[in-house]
């Protein structure tokens, strides 16, 4: 994302109109991680685990979620994490289903995120007669937030250690081979982060993001 906007000052872009994009950035990553933790959160309480509300993680504030790396990973390649919300899963009435539900809780949210904010573009085009200043704002800003959160859900479906992804086969794979990989946790943090920075896996999340985005405009008609 910021590597983008550095991309288009060095081509000769409008100051003031990439720093209003760095600006909606910010707001639009610190929201869409704390809407994604939280409804991780949220679900599992829900399912029986009050693990994340006593440790105060039921709520949009962002200072509870925000990771400094997977936020400086979201702002200049366009996707990264939160600090994971805590889940015990010996709280589930089923482990393995609760897991999985609560896992795909934090992606989910960030597509309706998106939905809505392709709805609002749809909303603004309808208004859209002449050039007004707000309504430019406003589509930049929800144009920014509909791709921002689908790249966020595509990259936590990742099947690796610590996405979301990894904790859906929770649901497919035998425990001893599960537990087996998540042992290399960190190790595998370590490797999606360097693949984030050199920018290996862009191509691929790029290509899911913009056929979903695509999607989601053929709905509402545009």
């Amino acid at each position: 994302m910021l590597l983008d906007i550095i991309d288009q000052y060095r081509s000769g872009g409008d100051l003031t109109f990439l720093i209003v994009q760095t600006l909606f950035a910010l707001l639009i990553i610190l929201f869409s991680l704390s809407v994604h933790e939280t409804a991780h959160g949220f679900v599992a309480s829900r399912l029986g685990d009050p693990t994340a509300k006593n440790l105060g993680r039921l709520t949009l504030n962002p200072i509870r979620h925000i990771n400094p790396i997977g936020f400086l990973c979201m702002l200049i390649a366009g996707f990264g994490w939160a600090n994971p919300v805590p889940i015990n899963t010996r709280y589930f009435k089923n482990p393995r289903r609760g897991m999985a539900i609560s896992a795909a809780a934090g992606p989910i949210s960030n597509l309706c995120l998106a939905m809505l904010s392709v709805i609002a573009i749809r909303i603004i085009f309808f208004f859209w007669t002449s050039a007004n200043l707000v309504l430019e704002l406003l589509f930049i800003f929800f144009s920014m937030s509909a791709t921002m959160n689908i790249s966020l859900a595509v990259f936590n479906l990742l099947p690796v250690p610590p996405l979301d992804g990894s904790r859906l086969f929770y649901v497919f794979l035998p425990p001893r081979i599960y537990f087996g990989v998540m042992k290399y946790e960190r190790i595998i943090s370590i490797v999606i982060m360097l693949l984030l920075v050199t920018g290996v896996l862009s191509p691929l999340i790029s290509t899911v993001t913009n056929a979903i985005l695509n999607g989601m405009l053929f709905l509402v008609g545009l």
